[in-house]
């Protein structure tokens, strides 16, 4: 929900969206879906901070336009009263959502906006969208990266990669076990590129 990236594509292409200058003076583009939410998303943080300090081992995280609350060094017995907890302060903000990942409740502004969309916008922004020459990869590791691996699916180019040590289903077509295998991969690849780059010259 909030993208920043470079204000010329490739082969200098302009990239759509809000004109900014990042700390250092150079030229971005910023798209923020949720932009409209922000007051609501502080207001929410607000509370939730509340609700939560009375949890132990709850973190709550303020990510600009939803807010994320961990319960992964939070008591099992304690789980359901905290959800409670925090869809009680919600029931007041029907135009937000609440959404669970692996051991964290996410709260986000009720858009149609998900990674798929923000890969797509992406690859549109810098002029990549319809070139045969760009190959996406897109590594993931919840639930939530589903709709960009469908992308690529739909696309028919492009790699989808789930993270995930079990077996789970998923629209992507291969996965790596940990962290440490996505570095690897990355790896290899940046291998295999000064490669090929070394052949051309």
């Amino acid at each position: 929900m909030d993208i920043m990236g470079p204000a010329q594509g490739c082969h200098g292409f302009k990239a759509q969206g809000t004109k900014a200058l990042d700390e250092k003076g150079n030229e971005m583009v910023l798209f923020q879906p949720a932009s409209k939410f922000t007051q609501v998303i502080n207001d929410v943080f607000k509370l939730l901070e509340e609700v939560t300090k009375n949890v132990p081992g709850a973190k709550i995280e303020h990510n600009k336009f939803c807010i994320s609350i961990h319960f992964r060094c939070v008591k099992e017995e304690n789980w359901l009263a905290l959800a409670e907890q925090v869809q009680h302060v919600l029931d007041a903000y029907p135009n937000l959502r609440l959404t669970q990942g692996r051991k964290i409740l996410e709260i986000r502004p009720s858009i149609s906006w998900n990674k798929g969309k923000a890969l797509d916008y992406l690859l549109k922004a810098l002029g990549l969208g319809s070139r045969n020459d760009i190959f996406p990869i897109y590594i993931g590791d919840d639930r939530t990266d589903e709709d960009a691996f469908k992308l690529l699916t739909r696309r028919k180019t492009g790699l989808g990669i789930l993270v995930s040590k079990t077996i789970k289903d998923t629209n992507a077509l291969y996965s790596l076990r940990e962290p440490s295998e996505v570095l690897e991969f990355l790896m290899h690849l940046v291998k295999w590129r000064r490669r090929r780059l070394n052949r051309l010259m």
